[in-house]
């Protein structure tokens, strides 16, 4: 195992950024914890009572919910990029209420992971983001978000209900990050300005 993939397998605690905003996840969803590494996310939703998709390309480490009833485990090549949601691909065909991805990015999968949101469906995403390579791995601009790429990749899409982009001194990886929460709306506005109905920024 690479030392960066051990360094991310360490930490064992939530992001405080899905904690935030798996509560706007409706009851009983269908999660996917998308690179999910040791599971962290995924051990968050499942305690919050979602049906929980964990994907990476190695999952040793979430060996351990091969049995749990909420848990479903699938190793794949993650640079497959849309193939992980088309043809025979392992996720073909499916659509969920929230998906997660944390400290990962690989370009070709940001559209499919927008196609992959059921009406109302929230994406929860956080990673590293230009600047970083002056803090830690990772340095390669191919793996560093650029700035406002994540509200790009959503506009016009999603709504976005929070998103960030900054230095970040305490945790367990300092650095530069960028994140956003945005939902797929269920329906057209019915505001006479066409926007959508704004979502709770802190929920309870």
């Amino acid at each position: 195992m690479d030392s960066e993939k051990s360094r991310h397998l360490r930490i064992s605690e939530p992001s405080p950024w899905v904690r935030r905003f798996a509560l706007l996840v409706k009851p009983g969803g269908d999660v996917l914890d998308l690179a999910c590494g040791g599971g962290r996310h995924g051990r968050l939703l499942m305690d919050h009572g979602h049906n929980v998709t964990l994907l990476d390309r190695d999952t040793a480490a979430v060996a351990d919910l091969k049995d749990h009833p909420n848990a479903q485990i699938i190793e794949a090549d993650l640079e497959l990029g849309s193939d992980i949601f088309t043809g025979s691909g392992p996720l073909a065909g499916r659509k969920f209420d929230a998906i997660v991805v944390v400290n990962y990015l690989f370009r070709p999968l940001l559209d499919p992971i927008i196609w992959a949101l059921k009406p109302g469906g929230v994406m929860i995403y956080e990673t590293f983001a230009r600047g970083n390579e002056r803090f830690t791995r990772p340095r390669n601009p191919d793996h560093l978000l650029m700035s406002g790429e994540l509200l790009k990749a959503v506009d016009g899409r999603l709504q976005v209900v929070a998103y960030e982009h900054g230095i970040i001194e305490k945790g367990p990886i300092p650095g530069v990050i960028q994140r956003i929460c945005a939902v797929a709306e269920t329906e057209p506005s019915t505001r006479e300005d066409g926007e959508p109905d704004p979502r709770n920024v802190a929920p309870q």
